[in-house]
């Protein structure tokens, strides 16, 4: 008789035990005020596309499961992302965003030649001169101006490309995949070099969620042979 009480009781709380394994819970509070809950706001689970919004209480409630990203936000605050290694309640601290405004350096902008001569009256602009001469057989314009675009353009591309690679390096490191995957040691250097991402990839998508693209590269960095997780060894080169 026992026994058989004993498996209704299992029968009946084993839907509510698996309903409970795909859904994540917990709170949202000010980081700065921990005390304080955020009402509204926004959870998504972004391997799922799962949405939700923190009640009045700063609780929520978003199905998931283990090894899905879930990020968390609000206005005002910066976003957070977690991998999730588990589905324990979890409280989540968000911190108020800060907006630095850059200091512009006045002497360091670079002015168009087309507009170099508007302060003065006796300084002719250097470009689309007019000549007169008979020997040229007619009116001849100045193209230096476009000459010096395209090499400003280029300029500004490399500087640039150099500013998102100080960026990758800054958010795809050791210790951002340890504290986003708990994952450290020395694989760590190896799944690195071979998925950092590409310059043409942080481009075309901005802003670049670096959190969701090393959860991303790490489920696949898994799926790869062993021997194939590492980037191959360069090729010695010959001696003359």
């Amino acid at each position: 008789m026992m026994v058989k009480r004993i498996i209704l009781l299992l029968l009946v709380l084993a839907p509510f035990q698996l309903l409970a394994q795909n859904f994540l819970t917990g709170n949202i509070y000010d980081n700065d005020n921990r005390a304080t809950s955020i009402e509204g706001a926004a959870i998504k689970n972004l391997t799922t596309k799962a949405f939700t919004l923190a009640d009045k209480d700063g609780h929520f409630a978003i199905t998931a499961k283990i090894g899905d990203l879930v990020s968390f936000g609000m206005a005002g605050f910066q976003t957070d992302t977690v991998y999730l290694t588990n589905l324990f309640p979890k409280n989540i601290y968000l911190r108020i965003a800060v907006n630095d405004l850059k200091t512009v350096d006045i002497n360091g902008v670079k002015v168009s030649p087309m507009l170099s001569g508007l302060g003065n009256p006796d300084n002719k602009p250097p470009v689309k001169q007019l000549d007169y001469s008979k020997e040229r057989g007619g009116l001849r314009l100045n193209l230096g101006y476009g000459k010096w675009r395209k090499e400003n353009l280029k300029i500004q591309e490399l500087e640039e490309n150099d500013r998102i690679q100080q960026e990758i390096t800054k958010n795809f490191n050791a210790e951002a995949v340890k504290e986003l995957l708990k994952f450290e040691g020395p694989d760590v250097k190896d799944f690195l070099s071979l998925y950092r991402p590409t310059v043409d990839q942080v481009k075309a998508e901005k802003p670049f969620n670096y959190s969701y693209y090393i959860a991303t590269a790490y489920r696949a960095w898994l799926k790869l042979p062993v021997d194939q997780r590492k980037l191959p060894p360069l090729p010695k080169l010959k001696g003359n």
